[in-house]
């Protein structure tokens, strides 16, 4: 039996990260942020961005002001950047098969909820858009919470409204925020950039790649 397969005989429910676990939404959220951004006058590089994929919304905002001595208008750079993900989720929001072939597996057979720290619109959009919420008991995202990774609070909500003992939960995250989050909450955490599904297959969802 596998190190994976081990964590997984041993939960008794399972919490996913959405951006970069199940959804590979870095090529979307580039395109959004750029456009959310350009409202100060500064372009944002590419891959500015996708050193800091997975940081909550307010969080990447501190950074960006912080490093380009910028004041946002956060409601307007946000309400951009959020019609341009939705805008183009459609043609360019692709599951993380490797990941999702796991949800598929245990639906039905594991509680199993979503904990992610990006906002309900657009994790619900995302999910429903691949076919993804109907496998989940509860998605709980910073909307509910109001604290991001790397504190606990989000993966604590999940459990609680699972109804099992954060030690007895399982994790999918791809961030280091996410991942520390996770140890935070005393629960297991599989950090899917270095998720062995096959001995044939490494699976890594940091931003563009997907299976290698």
């Amino acid at each position: 039996m596998t190190a994976l397969e081990e964590m997984l005989a041993g939960a008794d429910a399972l919490i996913f990260d959405c951006d970069g676990t199940l959804v590979n939404s870095c090529p979307v959220y580039s395109v959004a942020w750029t456009a959310g951004f350009a409202l100060s006058g500064v372009i944002m590089d590419v891959g500015w961005y996708e050193a800091r994929n997975g940081l909550s919304e307010h969080v990447l905002m501190d950074q960006f002001e912080h490093e380009h001595r910028v004041v946002l208008d956060r409601v307007n750079v946000v309400g951009t950047m959020r019609r341009y993900y939705l805008d183009h989720l459609t043609a360019n929001l692709q599951e993380i098969a490797a990941v999702t072939e796991i949800v598929r597996r245990f639906a039905g057979k594991l509680p199993m909820a979503v904990a992610s720290g990006g906002s309900r619109e657009i994790v619900t959009s995302s999910l429903d858009a691949l076919n993804l919420t109907k496998h989940f008991d509860k998605l709980i995202t910073i909307d509910d919470v109001g604290v991001p990774k790397p504190e606990p609070d989000l993966f604590l909500a999940a459990a609680k409204f699972l109804g099992v003992a954060p030690e007895r939960c399982l994790v999918f995250e791809d961030s280091p925020q996410g991942i520390e989050a996770a140890r935070r909450a005393s629960m297991s955490v599989i950090d899917v950039a270095h998720l062995l599904i096959n001995p044939s297959r490494e699976f890594t969802s940091r931003c563009g790649v997907h299976l290698k």
